[in-house]
């Protein structure tokens, strides 16, 4: 199984990577911060205005190291990576049944089923720890209406209309989101989704998040030889890691939510860690983008009991182990996908 806590993130702007042997160097302002034998790494993330040298991404492509780079406050802006591993049958397997409307609407039920499910742990679980402060009605409300659709997505059978349930969810489940953030109102407060830019503090959070999470399920996609770039709820679309995004559905509440919310109700950021650019975007400060990167990494080292496996595993692993199980299911050793439930 793959090694958890194997991810350089580089946030110190006008940083340079550069190989030295069979290490990577972090140099700033011509002074090396860090030295990491590139033999322990997966993965090697950067923020913002951080460059790498070119025989440096070689030995990253030659060791299986994935380089992805991502704006300041975390969008995805491209990645490097070697040549793809795993059985060719595997990704041909994939691109069938991608092809196939009625296969894909069979994968993509899996993981919508379980994004709602999830979302509606997420909801009951906080009115839980917080029932002194959230509206303990709205959150039942929406809770009752994302097992309604729940019960929609089980019988829902059209690729399209799967899609319109995933968003029906989406909509409830941010429609209290609010109510979750228990500290910093003021600051912190959530009136809906903003993206491409991020328009406040939370978004911005959530986003940041969001990219750490893709990151981690593209490399995990790779690691067993799938294609990220073509899933089955996302359609193809240049440039986008529609099987990263499909995987991470089921992923978002449990992993950067919980992050995103302890972060926010536990003060452990603060509104002086966020500033809004002329364009009207919110990004995070050096400091407030290293608390964050802390805690994710600690939230990827928490332990979780697989549903589907019965094996206690660090959070961070699920990704890994959600895609062996589908590439065992495009192979046909299992009958359909396993989504992660969480309980």
């Amino acid at each position: 199984m793959k090694r958890l806590l194997n991810t350089l993130f580089v946030t110190t702007q006008g940083a340079y990577l550069r190989q030295e042997g069979e290490t990577v160097c972090v140099r700033v302002e011509r002074e090396t911060r860090l030295r990491v034998p590139v033999h322990t790494l997966g993965g090697i993330v950067c923020f913002g205005q951080v460059s790498c040298s070119p025989p440096l991404m070689r030995l990253c492509g030659e060791r299986n190291v994935l380089v992805s780079f991502h704006s300041e406050h975390g969008r995805f802006l491209g990645r490097v990576h070697g040549p793809v591993s795993g059985n060719v049958l595997l990704r041909r397997e994939q691109y069938r049944r991608a092809d196939d409307l009625a296969a894909s609407a069979r994968i993509a039920r899996a993981v919508v089923l379980a994004k709602v499910a999830n979302c509606r742990t997420a909801l009951m679980r906080a009115g839980r720890d917080h029932a002194d402060t959230t509206d303990a009605r709205a959150l039942t409300a929406a809770s009752a209406e994302l097992s309604r659709i729940a019960g929609e997505v089980t019988a829902e059978a059209a690729l399209d209309s799967l899609r319109g349930r995933e968003g029906d969810a989406a909509r409830v489940y941010f429609g209290v989101f609010d109510h979750l953030i228990v500290a910093q109102k003021e600051s912190f407060r959530f009136h809906e989704r903003s993206r491409r830019p991020p328009l406040d503090s939370i978004n911005a959070l959530l986003s940041f998040l969001y990219a750490m999470l893709a990151h981690d399920v593209a490399s995990a996609l790779e690691s067993v030889g799938l294609d990220p770039a073509v899933g089955f709820l996302h359609r193809d679309r240049p440039g986008r890691p529609s099987l990263a995004l499909d995987l991470m559905e089921e992923l978002r509440p449990v992993l950067a939510d919980r992050v995103a919310l302890a972060l926010v109700n536990l003060q452990q950021v603060k509104a002086d860690g966020f500033r809004k650019t002329e364009t009207g975007a919110v990004m995070m400060d050096d400091k407030t983008r290293k608390a964050v990167l802390v805690a994710w990494q600690k939230r990827k080292a928490d332990e979780v009991r697989h549903p589907f496996l019965d094996e206690k595993m660090a959070f961070g692993l699920v990704p890994y182990a959600q895609a062996l199980l589908l590439a065992r299911h495009l192979r046909g050793d299992l009958d359909g996908y396993p989504a992660f439930f969480w309980k």
